[in-house]
């Protein structure tokens, strides 16, 4: 049973990333899985003011709604990542504005690793999902797929989808997504990228993975 205290839970997050700068308006939403249901942000909904009112109640499995909210239209693919991923519990889908710029450039960067933050928290294989329209069948299975296996995706002409264990690591990841598209962006294209022999240096010393 999905208390009101998370629920309070819930729409605090969905303010901090507003706060933060990830999300305006209407664009973006957010999905927590306690138990066997899912919090997920209403269809229409302005996260940066979310409402208790415009705050749905999934089941995981099959995606009913248990409370008469309508979710987004993104709840497929919010879903979608949550059954496939038992060790994640949170998905954050935004139109940040430098991931949503990079999203736009006619030739998108397949190599974001600008900084030791990106392999290490975002990770060091970013997938570039083709463009679909917005809550449609087949961005929910290209962003499901993507996310699989990685942490992070970006979706052209949309922005980031980024998943997490809690709130804290998803939100990290969002931030430092939108930091590397930040320096691609105000770079002008001229920038380097972390080696393969340094990101192993990263990720052998800071993640603890063995070489």
């Amino acid at each position: 049973m999905i208390t009101s205290e998370q629920i309070e839970k819930f729409i605090m997050q969905a303010h901090r990333v507003g706060d933060a700068g990830l999300t305006v308006c209407s664009s973006g939403n957010l999905s927590w899985r306690i138990g066997e249901e899912a919090l997920v942000s209403g269809t229409g909904s302005w996260v940066p003011s979310l409402t208790k009112e415009k705050v749905a109640v999934c089941r995981v499995a099959d995606g009913e709604v248990l409370n008469g909210v309508k979710p987004s239209m993104e709840s497929g693919f919010h879903l979608g990542v949550l059954r496939e991923r038992p060790d994640v519990d949170v998905v954050l889908h935004f139109q940040s504005p430098y991931a949503t710029a990079v999203a736009c450039m006619k030739e998108i960067p397949r190599n974001f690793n600008v900084t030791a933050e990106v392999p290490c928290h975002v990770g060091s294989e970013i997938p570039v999902i083709p463009y679909f329209r917005p809550g449609s069948p087949e961005l929910a299975e290209q962003v499901k797929a993507a996310l699989k296996g990685h942490n992070s995706c970006l979706l052209r002409k949309h922005g980031q989808v980024v998943c997490g264990k809690d709130f804290d690591q998803a939100f990290e990841r969002a931030m430092f997504f939108e930091m590397a598209c930040r320096i691609i962006v105000l770079s002008g294209g001229h920038y380097e990228v972390l080696s393969q022999e340094e990101i192993d240096d990263l990720e052998t010393y800071i993640l603890g993975k063995k070489p």
